[in-house]
């Protein structure tokens, strides 16, 4: 791993290294993207370490199992090369991030973001997102927690340039 700090582009985590499997040096790693086929022709990830140094690696194969990807660097060829990773994330240039449509959002781009009522009342700011199986919920941080719905009926405007999200909540939602 070479260091790359100069250069502090934003990133888009992709995957966290979770721990070693087997004996030549394989990462089993959390995904952290909605799109697993973005491995596809990455010859290299920034690595982030839980202190926040990066750094660059190059990626040498890689495949899914389960709902996790499995990761082979190159030069880390057995399991105390490899065990040094564990609790890394693996990130991309945010300039290299999967283009969205119009109306979809990233989760990070969400997290932060004010949440105000059509009145223009502050109800909070965005704290992450939960995914449900159904309609993914805004966690916000109103002094307690909220869940709001992201469902277009309740969700009025999202303008990530201005940090900031509409909604127009049905009555009793943020008594709840």
């Amino acid at each position: 791993m070479s260091g790359k700090n100069d250069d502090l582009e934003p990133l888009v985590a992709v995957a966290r290294a979770v721990r070693t499997r087997g004996l030549k040096g394989e990462i089993v790693a959390d995904l952290l993207t909605d799109f697993p086929e973005r491995f596809e022709g990455l010859e290299e990830l920034v690595t982030v370490a839980p202190d926040g140094k990066r750094g660059v690696i190059e990626l040498e194969q890689y495949w899914f199992q389960k709902d996790r990807v499995i990761l082979k660097f190159k030069g880390f060829d057995n399991l105390e090369a490899s065990s040094g990773l564990i609790g890394y994330e693996f990130a991309v240039p945010e300039s290299a991030r999967v283009p969205l449509e119009e109306d979809e959002y990233y989760d990070w781009e969400l997290q932060g973001c004010t949440v105000e009522t059509i009145e223009g009342e502050s109800v909070g700011k965005v704290a992450g997102i939960l995914k449900t199986g159904g309609v993914a919920m805004l966690e916000v941080d109103a002094g307690r927690e909220l869940l709001i719905p992201m469902a277009e009926t309740i969700v009025t405007e999202i303008n990530i340039p201005e940090k900031r999200i509409v909604i127009d909540p049905p009555e009793g939602l943020l008594d709840l």
